[in-house]
């Protein structure tokens, strides 16, 4: 197992690299949408009298150099904190490899992080929402993520918990229908959100939720990808290494 530095450092690396992929979605198709968004909100403003808000920063800037910060710095945290959990999920999955492992602690992260929080407050382009109300629904987002990593803690304890009498593939399903209870129960608990005016085009609303789900599953599977399969050619030519420095033990 290569040490929590090394693996820190190439989880950044490949948060990195994942994050330029990412970008390329983003900007193909992500900005149209954004675009779409803003036109509309200028024509309202336009439409009612309002004055237009000035710009900090151009819309070129935000869409390219802007946006491209945004994700590298997003996805080298990302990558630091999958290593991080990828070290703890190592040698507690069974038999699984490095890039099995990588590819399962993506998917959970994905499915908390992302995929959960989102199909109760899923993502608005701009034109949409109040903006009186951001700070409330930021704060909601956010706990909900907070909820669906606690509840993939609460039901990876399950699993492991009730495999020695379930067995691993009926324990991952107990697992599994813990955490859809926890998530199910917040649902029902946490306020509901919909601030889409009923003018605003159906499909831009819609593309802007595929895009925005189409970067964050690019970005999580380029990680797990990535992740695995340099761990796995790190751990292999590690045993080689071994192998030679001790050929005795393995004669």
């Amino acid at each position: 197992m290569p040490t929590m530095r090394a693996l820190l450092v190439r989880g950044m690396l490949v948060g990195l690299a994942a994050a330029l992929l990412a970008y390329v979605v983003a900007w193909f198709a992500g900005e149209p949408q954004v675009a779409a968004a803003i036109s509309i909100e200028e024509t309202r403003a336009a439409a009612t009298g309002e004055a237009a808000e000035p710009e900090l920063v151009s819309r070129i800037v935000q869409e390219t150099a802007g946006l491209l910060t945004a994700l590298l710095v997003y996805g080298a945290a990302l990558g630091g904190f999958f290593s991080i959990a990828y070290a703890f999920a190592h040698g507690r999955l069974g038999a699984l490899g490095a890039r099995a492992t990588a590819l399962v602690v993506a998917s959970a992260g994905f499915v908390a992080v992302y995929v959960t929080p989102v199909l109760k407050y899923p993502p608005n382009p701009p034109a949409v929402g109040n903006p009186d109300t951001i700070g409330r629904r930021t704060a909601l987002h956010f706990t909900m993520i907070l909820i669906a990593l606690l509840a993939a803690a609460v039901a990876a304890y399950a699993g492991r918990a009730l495999s020695p009498r379930l067995g691993g593939w009926n324990a991952t399903l107990a697992g599994i229908a813990v955490y859809a209870v926890l998530v199910g129960v917040s649902y029902a608990v946490l306020p509901r959100i919909n601030e889409v005016s009923g003018d605003f085009p159906a499909d831009t609303l819609w593309w802007f939720r595929v895009s925005s789900f189409g970067v964050q599953f690019v970005l999580w599977a380029a990680i797990g990808l990535l992740f695995g399969g340099l761990t796995e050619r790190s751990l292999r030519q590690g045993a080689r290494a071994g192998a030679r420095a001790h050929p005795a033990a393995t004669a």
